[in-house]
């Protein structure tokens, strides 16, 4: 294929404000998280759910999913860097979107037990969230070229100084936004209701899965991701959301609703 197929390589520029830099992914992933908690809040008001009530934790998901992706990029991704005690505490600095993740997933667990509410009904509302709010976020990425693949001559490639190569920051992207149009289709068939993250779920982590085959490999280029076994730990942890989304599937709707969970009964344990 003609170079001129590819994807020029660009890069966004810096807006230095004072003490403050503003810079391209910042801004993406800012926009993203702010357009996933809002479409999160109107799904919940049509579901009849409380809508302050997921806004509330979405602040508390964004420290956890903040300081869950800078540990899995330091002890997953580059644990070289824990030598140096200044990176470990930077935790604005390297991040792990597989990491953020399971900090947001660690902290649901925790937040809405203790303010006894099923998670199960707001699953809707999150699937849209983190589709179209991920999407954002990983053309943030993308602005910045942070996800470089392996070398090809694809269409969709980019055009790197060392060569044209696969720009996992797009691809996934556009995954996302395919499945938040996906999830927006079975919302208004009124199809899945209570099972939509799941199916996100089992959708995301096949197509993750896939993508990140085509990463660079450590050796071909500098700050490549490590692999585990063959594996990168994003493609180990979506397994585990694969696993989880089909069994969830399989389950059927939950019966449970979006009303407080119930105190135990007198006598009986926690």
């Amino acid at each position: 294929m003609h170079p001129l197929a590819l994807i020029p390589y660009f890069e966004l520029p810096d807006l230095p404000l004072g003490p403050v830099t503003i810079r391209s992914f910042g801004v993406l992933t800012a926009l993203g998280i702010l357009l996933g908690v809002r479409l999160a809040a109107r799904a919940a008001e049509r579901d009849g759910l409380d809508s302050k009530a997921l806004v509330d934790f979405s602040v508390v998901a964004l420290v956890a999913g903040v300081l869950g992706g800078h540990v899995v990029h330091l002890v997953a991704y580059h644990p070289e860097e824990l030598s140096d005690p200044w990176r470990v505490v930077r935790f604005w600095e390297g991040l792990s979107s597989m990491g953020g993740l399971a900090g947001a997933m660690v902290a649901a667990a925790i937040w809405f037990r203790r303010k006894r509410l099923a998670f199960a009904p707001y699953g809707d509302a999150y699937a849209l969230a983190l589709a179209f709010g991920w999407g954002v976020a990983r053309l943030g990425c993308f602005a910045v070229h942070d996800h470089p693949g392996v070398r090809s001559d694809f269409f969709l490639a980019v055009a790197f100084p060392g060569g044209p190569r696969h720009d996992l920051g797009l691809y996934e992207a556009i995954l996302l936004f395919a499945l938040g149009a996906l999830l927006l289709l079975v919302g208004r068939a009124g199809a899945l209701r209570g099972r939509r993250l799941a199916l996100l779920a089992v959708l995301y982590g096949a197509g993750r899965f896939g993508l990140d085959f085509l990463r660079a490999w450590p050796g071909d280029l500098a700050y490549a991701d490590a692999r585990h076994l063959g594996l990168t730990f994003a493609q180990w942890f979506v397994a585990g959301l694969f696993a989880w989304g089909l069994w969830r599937l399989a389950r059927g709707a939950p019966a449970s609703s979006g009303h407080p969970v119930a105190p135990p009964a007198a006598g009986t344990g926690a």
